[in-house]
């Protein structure tokens, strides 16, 4: 993976490994927003990963399922005595696992949804768009379509990441997360419907409500807040 590392002046916690969305890449959803200079004020070195088949970072020839793509990131962080880590929408359902892979300290799941979100994807029809076909009649498949064919994205990457990911659907179960965990959902954002069922199942968890859609919460300030508070 393509990684981009940020150092404070003066250390004062652990690096904080920050987990992007699906069709995204760590630029767009971490650093265009402010979090490395953010988080090294606050004395924090600071990882941005691009996922495998997403912005920096090629596409390998074997799986891009969650499983493949958490052993990555506890790769990249299993070396160090403990991580705090903040994900994003996709992001945030693979953070899910790392605890039980790699140090984590502490684990903040902003924007994810209980339930698998790519089951209903039409696959075949968002390639179709990407080769120039006419746009997906399914809402969910045609904001996916759209998302795959963005500037700087991979189509065909991608799409192989949501068969990879449907294959091992998120399956979110008691007892997978037992370090302190702190949830964020915009308060308009239909991705994380749901998102209580999550809480439930990590003791000591709470959740943050932000302003915003799924893109929107992502960029309040709020969110940034919640986060440092929580890392502090």
């Amino acid at each position: 993976m393509a990684v981009r590392r940020f150092a404070p002046e003066t250390v004062s916690g652990p690096p904080v490994l920050l987990v992007h969305g699906f069709a995204s890449d760590g630029h767009t959803d971490w650093i265009t927003t402010g979090w490395p200079s953010a988080l090294t004020a606050a004395g924090r070195e600071v990882l941005v990963p691009d996922l495998p088949g997403h912005g920096s970072s090629a596409a390998p020839a074997g799986s891009l399922g969650a499983k493949a793509i958490t052993a990555e990131l506890s790769r990249l962080v299993g070396k160090l005595s403990e991580v705090d880590i903040v994900g994003y929408s996709l992001g945030a359902r693979l953070s899910w696992e790392l605890p039980a892979q790699a140090p984590v300290r502490r684990l903040v799941l902003g924007g994810v949804s209980p339930f698998e979100p790519f089951g209903a994807v039409d696959v075949a029809a968002a390639l179709a768009f990407a080769d120039g076909g006419k746009a997906p009649s399914d809402p969910l498949t045609g904001m996916i379509a759209h998302m795959i064919t963005a500037p700087g994205r991979n189509p065909t990457a991608l799409a192989r990441c949501i068969e990879d990911l449907r294959a091992e659907p998120f399956a979110p179960v008691a007892g997978a997360v037992e370090v302190p965990a702190r949830f964020v959902a915009g308060v308009d954002d239909p991705i994380s419907q749901g998102i209580e069922t999550l809480v439930e199942l990590v003791p000591g968890a709470d959740l943050v409500r932000v302003p915003g859609d799924h893109g929107g919460a992502l960029r309040s300030p709020e969110f940034k807040t919640a986060v440092l508070e929580f890392l502090d």
